[in-house]
């Protein structure tokens, strides 16, 4: 194994007396991609932003030790000094400044005291080329997709003198494209001695990325194997403490009556070459969950939205809610027949960071926590902590912030707010996005009990084996369109791509 180029011993922090980090010992060895991996709330970020200054020396117990020599970082420049760079899961871009103002803010080229404009877009002209994007270096970043935005942190990150690279979930918000093109730098990087520390719930970028794997549980460090010494099933064990041998617990179940039916439903765009969604039609019953799969840009979203009251464009088309056709024009009239959106993104469109979980939970079901036109604080308590308790949401009082939680809460909270709506029709786009193993096997063993309550479920996900894992029956979609309706059992991962690609199967 090579010299280590970074060594944390011993490290302790707390948070208002709750252990974040309990005596971790880590250890990275030069020019390896070095996977930290975990359930959310195991201390992954909190060690990261220790090691890159976001918390000073001081504030944590133990030491660092780097490149042989023992670090104490006050601030992220002491860290960025010294060659560590950091892309942090949340975004830190000013969005009314330019992808080559963002890269260079602090650090812009100048001449003669003044800021030299044609060297800076020259050198981010360059990184973004490294990284194969194609949109000019004075684009607006608030113009730019979730994704744009993400390359354009990792962009920032390679301007600086990068000895080590942490990323934190980098590809949460990436195209498979833009994917590809990250782990192609990573290797380039790692060929010229560059070392990164990878923190990531997907394992199977995990086994195909890292060399080394660290496990960090409830704040501890559980185990460290170089990656052709362990397999998923072992890290995972070691994530959650425990053996996850049935990962969908699917069991088979009796629907209902049609909950829902779709006839016909058109999204049109006069700015768009094709329909967003056209002439979908299908029946989601009482007690199922269907599946809807599809690569990105198939409509799946925009199903849900327009399903919801928000769609993209001009909507045409019938809708049944238990037999009865329905209008839905605004989220309000969704909600008051029983349907409730799970939104793909919970920081975008889902949760309200400046609010209170409590205020969180109750946000949908504000009708149920009245008084007349006054809010009822011990209503709304009482039932704030009825639905937290429902879906264990860890927390030492609901009064906080939702922010403070942990991903995995986060979607936690944001499922109980629509389920306090008392819902009879579930729709849930990406439920366990950005959720780690445990957390998701959770989210999963809810869903089974709510379809066997009764509850319809439309279920919306980019990862095949929770489509095939856990729905009755799978919708794919193409270009806006059904391609195909599959059964669970002759639903496969190449039955899924050939309908969601246009592919023709090999004869």
């Amino acid at each position: 194994m090579s010299t280590p180029i970074l060594e944390m011993r011993d490290i302790s922090k707390d948070f208002d007396g709750v252990h974040a980090l309990s005596h971790v010992n880590f250890s990275v060895a030069e020019g390896e991609i070095h996977a930290l991996v975990g359930e959310n709330g195991a201390g992954k970020s909190t060690l990261m932003k220790i090691l890159s200054g976001v918390y000073p020396h001081g504030s944590y117990g133990g030491g660092i030790h780097y490149r042989g020599q023992e670090a104490r970082f006050a601030d992220t420049r002491a860290a960025q000094d010294s060659g560590i760079a950091i892309i942090h899961q949340e975004l830190n871009l000013v969005s009314g400044m330019t992808v080559a103002e963002n890269i260079f803010l602090g650090r812009e080229p100048n001449r003669f005291g003044w800021v030299d404009w044609r060297r800076m877009r020259a050198e981010a002209r360059a990184l973004l080329d490294r990284l194969g994007l194609d949109f000019p270096p004075e684009t607006p970043v608030s113009s730019l997709s979730v994704g744009q935005c993400q390359m354009t942190e990792i962009a920032k990150a390679l301007s600086q003198k990068v000895d080590l690279l942490i990323l934190d979930e980098p590809t949460s918000a990436l195209t498979d494209p833009e994917i590809e093109r990250l782990f192609e730098l990573l290797f380039q990087l790692r060929s010229q001695g560059v070392t990164s520390i990878y923190i990531s719930h997907k394992l199977e970028e995990v086994f195909r990325l890292a060399d080394t794997i660290t496990v960090l549980r409830d704040g501890r460090a559980v185990g460290t194997w170089a990656r052709d010494e362990t397999d998923p099933r072992r890290v995972v064990a070691a994530m959650v403490g425990r053996d996850i041998s049935d990962l969908f617990p699917w069991q088979t179940r009796s629907a209902g009556d049609p909950a829902l039916e779709v006839e016909g439903l058109t999204v049109t765009d006069p700015s768009a070459h094709r329909p967003i969604l056209d002439n979908i039609s299908f029946a989601l019953r009482a007690g199922e969950i269907l599946g809807v799969a599809g690569l990105m840009g198939a409509g799946r979203t925009e199903l849900a939205g327009s399903l919801f009251g928000v769609p993209p464009g001009k909507l045409v088309g019938k809708v049944r809610v238990n037999g009865a056709p329905v209008e839905i024009r605004h989220p309000l009239d969704a909600i008051r027949r029983g349907i409730a959106l799970l939104t793909e993104d919970r920081k975008q469109s889902g949760l309200l960071f400046n609010l209170s979980i409590a205020k969180n939970i109750t946000l949908a079901a504000l009708d149920r926590v009245a008084s007349g036109p006054m809010l009822n604080p011990a209503s709304e308590r009482a039932l704030a902590a009825d639905y937290a308790g429902r879906l264990t949401v860890k927390s030492a009082n609901l009064a906080n912030l939702v922010g403070t939680l942990s991903g995995g809460n986060q979607q936690k909270v944001l499922l109980a707010r629509w389920l306090a709506t008392e819902p009879r029709i579930l729709i849930l786009d990406e439920p366990t996005r950005g959720i780690d193993v445990g957390a998701k096997v959770e989210i999963y063993r809810l869903m089974i009990e709510l379809a066997r309550a009764g509850l319809a479920i439309l279920m919306i996900s980019s990862e095949l084996p929770e489509v095939l894992g856990m729905s009755d029956r799978i919708l794919v979609m193409r270009e806006g369109r059904i391609a195909g309706e599959l059964s669970r059992e002759a639903a496969s991962e190449e039955e899924v791509m050939h309908l969601a690609t246009g592919v023709a199967k090999a004869a």
